[in-house]
């Protein structure tokens, strides 16, 4: 029997269940607060938790499932999940597997995408969309946990698929995996970034120069 819990319910079995659950939220609120008492080298969001429960002779016996974003805030982001008896432990293994599978997304004037995609994994499907400034991060649950990470200022993004959270990060992690940049773009048609910033935004090649450089 599997339980799906967001990270800030409580656990209602036993009192040991209750406090270990307490040890998770307040582990959580340290490592969060730890990035940026450190000069914000890792922003750690804690996305889903699951618990599974065994019946086993004398009683039940309880497993945790943690996913988990773990980003720079500059354009670096990761997510893993960890199985563990305890909270803190899946959280920490999570953590861990997350830092080890961190990709670097290119970001347009270090706060929006350069152009808008989308990813699917699974039933999970995600379109995200380039937006001005000033727009903030319209996005809901784990895409947005893995835009704040990523230190994504202004993104429309949009799920019309499955709402499982494992689905969901994963096909954000696809859309994000496509993003180039226009320098990119340019070495690889042999052309300059100035051109290419011209004909996306209509700008005066002057304008485009100024830009790119």
């Amino acid at each position: 029997m599997a339980d799906e819990l967001g990270p800030d319910d409580i656990l209602p079995d036993a009192a040991g269940d209750r406090r270990a659950r307490g040890r998770g939220r307040g582990e959580r609120r340290r490592r969060e607060t730890a990035g940026a008492e450190e000069g914000g080298e890792l922003i750690e969001k804690l996305v889903h938790i699951n618990r599974v429960s065994k019946t086993v002779k004398g009683g039940k016996r309880f497993g945790f499932a943690a996913l988990v974003v773990v980003g720079d805030g500059k354009g670096r982001v990761g997510f893993g999940h960890g199985k563990a008896r305890e909270v803190p432990e899946a959280i920490a293994k999570a953590t861990a597997a997350a830092k080890k599978a961190m990709i670097r997304v290119p970001l347009r004037d270090a706060r929006t995408l350069h152009h808008d995609g989308r990813g699917h994994f699974g039933a999970g499907k995600v379109y995200i969309r380039s937006a001005t400034p000033g727009t903030g991060i319209i996005a809901g649950g784990p895409m947005r946990a893995v835009f704040e990470a990523l230190g994504v200022a202004d993104v429309v993004a949009k799920s019309v698929g499955s709402n499982n959270p494992y689905n969901m990060v994963r096909a954000t992690f696809m859309a994000l995996s496509e993003q180039t940049s226009p320098r990119a773009v340019a070495q690889r048609r042999g052309k300059k970034v100035a051109e290419l910033l011209a004909r996306r935004d209509g700008a005066a090649p002057r304008d485009a120069d100024a830009e790119a450089a």
